[in-house]
């Protein structure tokens, strides 16, 4: 019988975080009698996913965990052409996606109208709402972690924000599931390296 290698911690971290999500939802469906919004296959998940560390380790625990539980899981990478090579980034990312065995992967390019990090994110939201459309996608997953977390608290402080604004960033918010708030930035990194 041969051994496996031992799994690595931040590997570990990051599967346990997207099966807790991904064996609700399963579960879920189970219980109201459907796949996902009029599709015949089983409920498609969409992996937000920008090919930094964070969104790679997303797309890849959740490749891992996803079909454990009768789950697609496919990836939707934003262009928001704000930067030079931008189209060979999402291109790369869309590669990386399908080499974990992600399907469907789909590249969206957005038009920003300012180039200030709140129009890029509407942009990117408005284009992640019209990819699960699209795909008839069943939630999108996003990569956001701890460390996003803890920034997001510290600047509505600074700015002198409410309650609501300093409660941080929602684990869900309509179809939009963040699976990784208690992961941090530094496991995410970890994963990576070590899933090459």
């Amino acid at each position: 019988m041969t051994r496996l290698p031992p799994l690595d911690p931040a590997v570990a971290e990051t599967r346990v975080a997207v099966r807790e999500f991904t064996a609700t939802l399963a579960t879920w469906f189970a219980k109201i009698g459907s796949r996902a919004p009029s599709a015949p296959e089983a409920p498609l998940l969409l992996v937000g996913l920008s090919g930094g560390a964070d969104s790679l380790a997303l797309a890849a625990a959740v490749a891992f965990e996803a079909p454990k539980t009768g789950l697609r899981a496919g990836a939707v990478i934003i262009d928001h052409g704000l930067q030079t090579g931008s189209a060979e980034i999402a291109d790369r990312a869309a590669d990386q996606a399908r080499s974990l065995g992600l399907d469907p992967v789909v590249v969206r390019r957005v038009s920003v109208p300012k180039a200030t990090e709140a129009a890029a994110r509407e942009a990117r939201y408005a284009a992640f709402e019209g990819v699960i459309t699209d795909t008839g996608a069943a939630t999108l997953l996003t990569a956001h972690t701890r460390d996003d977390q803890a920034e997001q608290v510290l600047l509505a402080l600074a700015r002198g924000s409410g309650t609501r604004a300093i409660a941080g960033i929602p684990p869900m918010r309509g179809a939009i599931i963040r699976p990784f708030l208690r992961v941090t930035r530094e496991t995410t990194e970890q994963a990576c390296r070590a899933q090459g």
